[in-house]
């Protein structure tokens, strides 16, 4: 990764979804928004390689809000959950042929991304598949709580473009809605990750997030997938998705294993963003979570410590 991934620009328009707008109880029923937002999706990927990000002809447009684009569709064998157990979660890409795609560009060491989250960005996780010689892929998936949760695929097929598909499932139960204040600092098993840097609309926003432990700085972050950190970002209400990677890469001579990791993100729409990192150290993989308004918003809620969680 020569130069850092950029964030694709995404639409002004801010879809409100509050918490009575989730299908909760003992029969919850999947939130389905992608006939407003059908064939208006971007591809929004950190390119590691190119250090640009995927270009379509709508780049004005978010990714993740539509389950099918540019021919390409996410088709889950399923799409119900069920709380507190671990199951094979299933599905396909199907091509403009109807068939099931095979082919798939090895990106940051996978050829899939699968980030699975509940809708009040609760519960995320970062996960990958592996595919069957159809077209089927599978991976073990537990969710904790009930609610409706969102799926991105994020891959990209052989002679074709990078694009990030959605789609919902639901995960019957009590449903809770979880509230996230802002914050720009989470911790996690010891360690402690701050983000620096202001999203700033309309142009491209330098962010680093440092990493310590006990109060030390930690200098030798471990590569995860090819880098010493994942970001993906979350707005808050239609979950617009972004996918992005830092600048520089493991053993290029100049990028350092710690405490900062820094990313380029440009975000033309202000709005609320909540921020996953994944890093890696002593052998394990992390997430730490923030809550950042853009530049110029009002905060939703007071700033506090946020959380994060450790990979198993």
């Amino acid at each position: 990764m020569n130069t850092a991934g950029k964030l694709s620009a995404y639409g002004a328009a801010l879809a409100l979804v509050a918490g009575g707008g989730w299908a909760i109880g003992t029969a919850v029923g999947p939130v389905t928004s992608e006939a407003g937002t059908r064939g208006a999706e971007d591809a929004a990927h950190g390119d590691s390689h190119s250090g640009t990000v995927a270009e379509t002809t709508q780049p004005d447009q978010p990714a993740g809000l539509a389950s099918s684009r540019g021919g390409y569709t996410l088709t889950p064998t399923r799409t119900t959950l069920t709380t507190g157990t671990t199951e094979e979660f299933s599905f396909r890409i199907t091509g403009p042929d109807g068939n099931a795609v095979t082919a798939f560009d090895v990106e940051h060491e996978k050829r899939m991304h699968l980030v699975v989250v509940r809708r009040d960005t609760a519960g995320f996780q970062h996960i990958h598949p592996e595919m069957a010689g159809d077209g089927t892929w599978t991976v073990p998936l537990a969710v904790a709580d009930a609610g409706s949760y969102r799926a991105f695929a994020d891959f990209t097929p052989t002679g074709g473009e990078a694009t990030t598909l959605g789609v919902d499932l639901a995960a019957a139960g009590d449903f809770q809605p979880a509230h996230h204040p802002v914050t720009r600092v989470a911790r996690v098993d010891g360690y402690e990750v701050r983000v620096d840097g202001d999203l700033t609309p309309g142009r491209t926003s330098t962010v680093t997030a440092t990493v310590t432990k006990d109060g030390h700085d930690v200098t030798d972050l471990q590569p995860y997938l090819g880098a010493y950190g994942h970001l993906v970002a979350l707005r808050e209400g239609d979950l617009a998705y972004l996918h992005v990677h830092p600048g520089g890469s493991p053993g290029d001579g100049t990028t350092q294993p710690g405490p900062g990791v820094t990313f380029h993100a440009e975000v033309p729409s202000a709005g609320t963003y909540r921020l996953f990192l994944d890093f890696q150290h002593a052998g394990q993989v992390r997430t730490a979570e923030f809550t950042v308004p853009t530049a110029g918003s009002a905060p939703t809620a007071p700033p506090a410590t946020g959380d994060g969680h450790s990979h198993g």
